[in-house]
């Protein structure tokens, strides 16, 4: 009996998927457990697995195409078998998709005569199986030609990758006439501009989902703001010292991030309603026994959001351990589901970027975003003097439907004086 493979939910936020690139030819014999294709969903680039035995029959989608969750993908079964009753309940016409040499070419022309597209931070855009692959064979990904959607490389690319040869332009000969006299030109009329042009981006499935949960937070919890500053001279030469330390027994060494990320950690130990969730399906307030925290992090894309879990119960070398490991993963959009879900609560740093301070929306279903600013040298008064110091503004988002404006304030104020007193996280 012939077997739909359908797009699975990879992702507790995922709507739909885009197929990156077809793995397994039509008429090509598979097993359980199999990849068959490379699916990027809204958080990362993902391998699609068969779970039957068969003959995989029938490609439904092309590469580049975006299918939502429960779409047909695929079909298995016996070789030669009819299929037709799947294509009906599907609403699918007796069609043939093009091979994946049909659906490389495009507008932009034909792929296999360009070089490897890069993001705008040099990163060559390919594949995971296809980095896996290069890695293994010791080839560069730089110069080989791109033919997945948007020119990136995938699997068969780094297989049959070769010198990339471009063709000779072959330059006609030109002949120039002899100048003639020019009338006089006439004046110039006025140019009315009609339009201008512009570029298109194609809304990808993370960017799509991360409009569609911005906005439903936005305009679904009622946001408020909290903000302080915080004396970083001690953090300051806290890390440093800490540091050293890491540095002679080997461990990664900390950011003034992980110093945030441990704070809040301890801090909503002592404030549950921070650390809770306002689930209006459930009826209920939802207030999690265990500290998950997220982290955001920038990728082409948008934002992902890997998680820290049970940061409170973490050193911070190991705090800075997962961190660089989860983001590193996420650039890399090599993350797994478990590597995002389950979030308690969320920090936003911008601080790296010279940012000194911003308001952040809350990432659902989280009650609370922390936005971290940059640390800045500017005057301050001690003891009646103006001295130089340095200071790093926190904005704590909240969601007024679980954290009151007390509730909130007590949590800000305590994660304030951890940094401010940070030999109290060693405690």
């Amino acid at each position: 009996m012939a077997i739909a493979v359908e797009m699975p939910k990879m992702s507790d936020t995922m709507e739909e998927g885009l197929l990156v690139a077809w793995l397994v030819d039509e008429g090509a014999k598979v097993k359980s457990g199999d990849v068959v294709a490379q699916v990027e969903t809204d958080k990362a680039t993902m391998d699609l697995e068969v779970y039957d035995d068969g003959v995989l029959l029938k490609r439904l989608i092309g590469e580049g195409e975006s299918v939502p969750i429960g779409g047909l993908i695929a079909i298995l079964g016996k070789e030669s078998e009819d299929f037709s009753s799947i294509l009906a309940k599907y609403g699918k016409a007796e069609t043939t998709v093009a091979p994946a040499a049909s659906v490389e070419a495009s507008p932009l022309g034909a792929r296999t005569m360009e070089a490897a597209v890069a993001t705008n931070d040099g990163r060559v855009k390919a594949s995971p199986l296809a980095r896996k692959i290069a890695e293994e064979k010791g080839v560069s990904l730089t110069g080989i030609a791109g033919t997945g959607p948007e020119g990136r490389i995938v699997k068969r690319d780094v297989e049959n990758a070769g010198p990339v040869t471009m063709p000779t332009p072959v330059v006609a000969p030109v002949s120039v006439p002899t100048p003639k006299p020019m009338p006089p030109t006439p004046a110039p009329k006025p140019v009315v501009a009609v339009g201008g042009g512009h570029k298109s981006l194609k809304i990808t499935p993370m960017r799509r989902t991360i409009a569609r949960r911005l906005a439903e937070s936005k305009f679904t919890a009622p946001h408020f703001y909290l903000q302080v500053e915080a004396d970083m001279e001690r953090a300051i030469s806290f890390r440093s010292d800490m540091n050293k330390l890491a540095e002679s027994r080997k461990l990664s060494k900390i950011s003034f991030n992980d110093l945030v990320t441990k704070a809040c950690a301890v801090a909503l130990r002592n404030h549950p309603m921070v650390n809770a969730s306002y689930l209006e399906s459930e009826g209920e307030i939802r207030l999690y026994d265990h500290v998950h925290v997220a982290i955001a992090v920038a990728v082409d894309e948008g934002l992902v959001t890997p998680v820290i879990r049970n940061a409170d119960q973490k050193g911070l070398a190991q705090i800075a351990s997962e961190t660089q490991e989860l983001a590193g993963r996420a650039r890399a959009r090599t993350l797994e589901p478990a590597d995002w879900e389950g979030s308690t609560f969320t920090t936003s740093n911008l601080g790296m970027f010279g940012i000194e301070r911003f308001t952040a929306i809350i990432n659902p279903p989280n009650a609370a975003i922390l936005a971290i600013g940059a640390i800045r040298d500017i005057p301050v008064v001690k003891e009646g003097s103006v001295v130089p110091g340095k200071r790093m503004a926190l904005s704590l988002s909240c969601d007024h439907r679980v954290v009151d404006g007390a509730v909130g304030a007590a949590f800000l104020s305590e994660v304030k004086q951890y940094l401010e007193e940070p030999n109290l996280l060693l405690l």
